[in-house]
């Protein structure tokens, strides 16, 4: 069953993505073969002698204009596998560029439809993220930390990981901050060098006690202190104060009492 459904301008063609009630996401296989100009039935015969693309297809109720209508449809991320078995040589030579572009990027473009409200191909992700605007800044942000965040759990999942890779996994940390900072315009290079080695120091000590990599957490309680998104971005009136806070946990760690 189909609960929800959207068209995605893509290069000027309108194409209708649908999730189901089971969290999948598909596309209508007549709408697409309307498009690129190709035989529906015999590409129906092919989804269904295939045993991969057979798994996804099903038939669901699609809303046209002419009210609602059962169709045959494709879940997306088989859409690529589907397309890259029609053969450009055999097609018109108006649509060869945009069978090639459909295989390249429409089942991205539809699942972004649902994941991030994307419904046009006009600015892509990266062209937006070039732009170095304050929301490029803070998506590279978040994709930085949910990047390590992963590497995390994947370490954590691993039994008796050792010092050399949280080190290891420290310093990564510490070169996404490098890169994604905004040094000088906050506390000095040498001021942000403190409060890094201070940051160590206590995640060094959680680490012992939890044997786990400390560092992002360590970091998310500083940025969460001081509504920053990069040490180097802390303000110079808040340098002693973050520092004492840092000294002081570390302290409370190395004494064995509460902080």
């Amino acid at each position: 069953m189909m609960i929800e459904q959207r068209t995605v301008n893509f290069y000027g063609d309108e194409l209708i993505a649908l999730r189901g009630n089971d969290r999948q996401i598909y596309v209508s296989v007549s709408h697409l073969c309307s498009i690129l100009e190709i035989d529906r039935r015999s590409q129906v015969r092919r989804i269904r002698d295939h045993t991969v693309l057979a798994d996804g297809y099903l038939l669901g109720g699609v809303e046209t204009a002419g009210g609602q209508q059962t169709m045959g449809l494709l879940r997306v991320d088989l859409v690529p596998l589907w397309l890259t078995g029609l053969d450009t040589k055999r097609v018109a030579p108006e649509i060869k560029e945009k069978l090639e572009r459909y295989q390249r990027e429409a089942a991205k473009v539809l699942w972004e439809a649902f994941q991030e409200g994307r419904l046009t191909m006009a600015t892509s992700v990266d062209e937006l993220l070039e732009m170095e605007s304050p929301a490029a800044q803070a998506y590279k942000m978040a994709s930085a930390i949910m990047q390590m965040a992963r590497q995390q759990l994947l370490l954590e999942s691993q039994v008796g990981a050792h010092t050399a890779q949280l080190a290891e996994y420290g310093k990564r940390l510490e070169t996404i901050e490098e890169q994604l900072g905004d040094p000088g315009q906050h506390i000095t290079p040498e001021q942000a060098m403190q409060i890094s080695q201070a940051v160590k120091a206590v995640a060094h000590e959680l680490g012992k006690k939890s044997r786990r990599n400390e560092y992002g957490g360590v970091y998310g309680e500083l940025y969460r202190r001081y509504s920053i998104n990069s040490y180097k971005a802390l303000p110079k009136s808040k340098f002693d104060d973050a520092l004492d806070w840092l000294n002081n946990w570390l302290q409370s760690l190395i004494s064995d009492t509460p902080f």
